[in-house]
């Protein structure tokens, strides 16, 4: 790489600082940390998502748990030496002052090294503000060639590139780092942002410098799946590509890469398994009700793809850090597939606009018409609440051909709603049940769809009109993400309304059942043990009753329960569906019932580093299988989350339509075609 490219590329990792810094600022501001020195270290301001601060709290968390469980050690040790932390690509980071004002550098000091021009925008900072002068105590400012830019008594900032090791070794000992003291490196996103054999070089330099040491760094991982792909392409279109994932691709790779460069143990998880097992329950309530939020997917996703990692010389991390020393978080990989569903693009851009769009609802009219309804999306070049319709029509041997057209008539309009339900009462009508406009903003009333095709002169005219069935104040529908199911009693045809969340309720346990014909909702028996509260789950009807799998549990756990109301003489009951062996917890997912098996498509889990494809469930034995996706002919990344599906029992095969969603800090992705899945092989299998 030449010199120029080498200065652009740096330039664009400085910029992830000022990006950085001003996401931790936004965090502190909401309250999620107290960091009162994060907004004197960075010029403006920004509000961030409740995504991102989420992302960036926890981030904050684990590196507070690995530095201060450090300190405590080292320091309470009598006669030890002082501790020293070498935070590398520290930025504007406002670790030093955070820890100094916390009393916790009475026996430790702390460097930071950073490409000079940031180590000394950050000193002049220091210089000019005079809380932060307050810290530091009185300090000196190394000259324009010197890589020192600031030293005090327990605080040097270096301006040096850390691929210069030879002046990083020089620099730090020079400003009286002593490599017989216990020492604890730091690398926040920052290996890979290096070349791999100068990331390489300097785990072993370190490895060789510091015979008690640990080496903390957080980075991400998991390149090759759907929110892998898109974080690599959101670095490269930023002119700072990730290095080295690809060679290490998990945390198992991450370990094996210190352990192989010298250090003698080392312990690495995700984000979600720190979430889970070193964050009491009280503070993550205290985090999830900060802000609205409903991107659940995302933050998951998000957490799988970045680790925490500690690796020591002299103790174990499980000795310094209270890292358990067996895996505690409740880790369910899947079996191993037993077939593969093929999938293909359904149409071709010549055959109409695809649906790009997440959180909206599908439901087949008849066997050659699918409408979609609402959800968050592309629409006239905009991201937006989407208004209109979109039809998906088969003609034939013709294939299938799609429109999107807007609400129709003097009656009210769409209103954008997302992550609502849409039940088939007719070839042309459709009930919209729930939904929200915002996650603060439940979506009003029951909405019915009434679809219109007819013939004029040789051309086809599509409509879709909008009419209000319902009292707009009935509160049992202010509620998204829940399920609505067709149930049969007494030879009545009902709608299950089952769980959900709601502006006041995380996650809602409740049901009801509205009677199709009248509109109105009654009270039918139900025995049994209620089933735990879950958004986000799938629904069939089969046999009468209602089959739910999976969702998001309280405490925003995914499950991995499958219930089935089942019609009784006086009403229904809950029995729990025992299945061998037991699924991996997800939610966000689609389902339906194919001659006597429940498929699951999709989803998001945390309890395995797999990504989700469609497990078989056989409802008769309880039996399960795990099938994958062959993603080869059709674009990728595929995000089979917040999407819809349609089964075709007769051909056998499944319409994926949508999916997607706003991935943390690296954009808005939307799957860009509607696929179909072969199930053929499922069939044959009888």
């Amino acid at each position: 790489m030449g010199p120029r490219r080498r200065e652009r590329r740096a330039g664009a990792v400085r910029n992830t600082n000022d990006s950085s810094a001003l996401s931790k600022r936004s965090l502190a501001a909401r309250g999620y940390v107290r960091d009162d020195f994060a907004a004197l270290l960075v010029s403006g301001s920004a509000r961030r998502t409740p995504l991102i601060h989420r992302g960036y709290y926890v981030r904050a968390r684990a590196v507070r748990h690995c530095v201060r469980a450090f300190l405590e050690q080292t320091c309470a040790l009598p006669g030890a030496p002082p501790a020293q932390i070498v935070s590398v690509g520290a930025g504007s980071d406002a670790l030093y002052f955070r820890l100094k004002s916390a009393g916790r550098l009475t026996r430790a000091a702390v460097w930071e090294v950073d490409f000079p021009e940031v180590a000394r925008g950050k000193a002049d900072r220091i210089g000019a503000t005079p809380e932060l002068r307050a810290l530091t105590g009185p300090f000196r400012e190394g000259g324009p060639a010197s890589a020192l830019v600031l030293e005090s008594l327990d605080y040097r900032i270096l301006g040096l590139d850390l691929r210069q090791l030879h002046r990083l070794d020089e620099a730090l000992l020079a400003t009286g780092l002593d490599a017989a003291s216990p020492t604890l490196l730091l690398a926040e996103a920052v290996l890979t942002y290096l070349e791999p054999e100068r990331a390489a070089a300097l785990i072993a330099w370190a490895a060789r410098r510091f015979p008690s040491a640990l080496f903390v760094i957080y980075e991400q991982m998991k390149p090759s799946d759907a929110f892998g792909q898109f974080m690599l392409q959101h670095f490269r279109q930023l002119n700072s590509p990730l290095h080295g994932l690809d060679s290490f691709p998990d945390v198992e790779a991450q370990r094996r890469r210190f352990l192989q460069a010298g250090w003698t143990a080392c312990r690495a998880m995700d984000m979600n398994a720190f979430y889970r097992c070193f964050l009491p329950p009280e503070e993550r309530q205290r985090i999830e009700n900060l802000e609205p939020f409903d991107e659940f997917e995302e933050w998951h996703l998000k957490c799988a793809h970045y680790f925490i990692l500690v690796a020591s010389k002299g103790a174990t991390p499980s000795q310094i850090l209270g890292f358990p020393p067996t895996e505690v978080f409740p880790w369910a990989d899947p079996a191993s597939p037993s077939g593969v569903f093929p999938a293909r693009v359904t149409m071709s851009d010549s055959q109409g606009p695809n649906l790009k769009r997440y959180g909206h609802a599908s439901t087949l009219l008849s066997p050659s018409v699918i409408l979609s309804a609402g959800g968050f999306g592309e629409q006239e070049g905009q991201h937006c609440r989407v208004s209109k319709f979109h039809l998906l029509v088969r003609y034939g041997d013709f294939g299938w051909k799609s429109s999107q057209i807007g609400s129709w008539g003097p009656g009210p309009k769409w209103d954008g709603r997302l992550y609502h339900t849409l039940t088939r009462l007719s070839d042309t009508e459709v009930l919209v049940l729930g939904g929200r406009l915002s996650p603060v903003t439940p979506a009003l009333g029951i909405l019915r769809l009434c679809f219109y095709k007819r013939e004029d002169n040789g051309t086809e005219d599509q409509k879709v009109t909008v009419t209000k069935a319902g009292p707009e104040e009935d509160s049992i529908l202010s509620r998204w993400r829940h399920s609505t199911t067709e149930v049969s009693y007494q030879n009545q045809k009902y709608l299950f309304v089952y769980g959900g969340r709601s502006v006041t309720e995380s996650v809602l346990s409740d049901w009801h059942f509205l009677h199709v014909e009248t509109m109105a909702w009654v009270t039918i028996s139900v025995d049994g043990d209620t089933p735990e509260a879950r958004h986000s789950h799938s629904a069939c009807t089969w046999q009468g009753g209602a089959l739910l799998a999976g969702g998001l549990g309280a405490s925003e756990e995914p499950l991995s329960s499958v219930v089935f109301l089942k019609p009784i003489s006086h009403g229904f009951r809950w029995e729990s569906v025992d299945i061998r062996p037991p699924i991996t917890p997800r939610y966000s997912h689609t389902a339906h019932v194919l001659n006597g098996k429940l498929l699951l498509v999709g989803g998001v889990w945390i309890h395995s580093s797999s990504v989700p494809g469609v497990t078989v469930i056989d409802l008769t034995t309880g039996v399960n299988a795990e099938y994958q996706i062959d993603t080869t002919c059709v674009p990728w990344p595929l995000m089979l989350h917040n999407h819809t599906s349609i089964l075709l029992p007769e051909e056998p095969k499944l319409l994926l339509l949508g999916g997607g969603g706003n991935c943390f800090s690296f954009g808005t992705y939307f799957n860009p075609y509607t696929l179909t899945l072969d199930l053929s092989s499922l069939s044959t299998e009888q």
